[in-house]
């Protein structure tokens, strides 16, 4: 179905109805009104709003030892679906692996929050072809808030070029999951709830319940997922060291590079994207590449492309600007 995405005309009870069914259904095709492109869709996104706001009952539901478990274990397992698959594998094809552990990180990374693999791939090679230019929807050069989130929130932001991606949409698993990726993250919030509640009457040791690993282990986790996973749009683009004279702002930074497992290393990928590893010197630590070196041991992935040893040498325009 197609409808134009006429807010600043359509009545509010529409608007409501129509983001009602996207937030379930993003498969939706919609017409872009130019002239409201770039604002932030309200109503399409009150849950991304709920979820924030919901970190706040950590001062209802309290804590345990437990909750801080999981909520660390399902920030790592989930950082690592987004930034070797999501990023390494969807948006850059930089290894290879087999269907069902395609489809399964697949679903790790839609766990996330993120939206579905096609739509992340989508927008990232977009950001790719056009990295720092006027048509880099998320680039800092826009203002800090536009790179760090506000540039997903709009009816721009909201749609997915296919044509970009039909290397993945012909695999109709991951096209159902994109299509409806609020289902995953929904099950995983009701999974752990469902799992405090349990433990509650059969561990009460662990100090712990269902609303308490519901907070700590879905929404703070999520929470800081996110604002840690777009750090690499908004402040890695910014702040760090050049060592490659590439044709955008991308730089390297060792602080990001911990907490986002390896995607720190921004100029060094901006230089060859390709590359299944980011940090290119033995001291840039890349989780995520040892990860995937792990995985290789057993025959899940294979074929990691690595950076051609010419392509390791600092260019000298870069060495002149630092």
């Amino acid at each position: 179905m197609s409808e134009t995405d006429s807010s600043a005309t359509s009545p509010v009870w529409r608007r409501a109805s129509v983001a009602l069914l996207r937030w379930f259904d993003t498969g939706q095709d919609v017409v872009v009104d130019a002239t409201q492109a770039d604002r932030v869709d309200w109503l399409r996104v009150i849950p991304f709003i709920g979820l924030h706001l919901a970190c706040l009952a950590v001062f209802v539901v309290g804590v345990s030892w437990f909750a801080i478990a999981v909520a660390i274990a399902l920030y790592a397992l989930r950082m690592f679906a987004i930034t070797g698959f999501y990023h390494r594998y969807f948006s850059h094809k930089a290894f290879r692996t087999s269907r069902p552990v395609q489809f399964a990180f697949a679903v790790l990374g839609a766990a996330s929050v993120q939206r579905g693999p096609l739509w992340w791939a989508a927008h990232h090679r977009h950001h790719h072809r056009h990295a720092d230019t006027e048509h880099d929807i998320h680039s800092p050069r826009h203002g800090f808030w536009r790179s760090h989130m506000t540039w997903f929130l709009t009816p721009r932001g909201f749609g997915t070029n296919h044509d970009a991606i039909k290397d993945l949409t012909r695999f109709p698993e991951l096209r159902l999951l994109d299509r409806f990726d609020i289902l995953v993250p929904a099950l995983l919030a009701v999974g752990l709830y469902w799992l405090g509640d349990t433990l509650q009457s059969q561990a009460p040791a662990l100090g712990t319940n269902g609303p308490q690993l519901l907070v700590w282990g879905f929404f703070v986790s999520t929470i800081v997922l996110f604002h840690i996973t777009v750090t690499i749009n908004s402040l890695a683009h910014r702040w760090g060291s050049r060592r490659f004279a590439t044709r955008d702002d991308s730089r390297n930074n060792w602080l990001l590079a911990l907490l986002t497992f390896g995607e720190g290393w921004h100029n060094n990928h901006h230089h060859f994207p390709g590359s299944a590893r980011q940090g290119f010197t033995w001291w840039e630590i890349d989780l995520t590449y040892y990860a995937l070196r792990f995985l290789s041991w057993f025959g899940l992935v294979w074929d990691l492309k690595s950076v051609p040893p010419a392509l390791r040498k600092p260019t000298a325009a870069a060495l002149r600007a630092s």
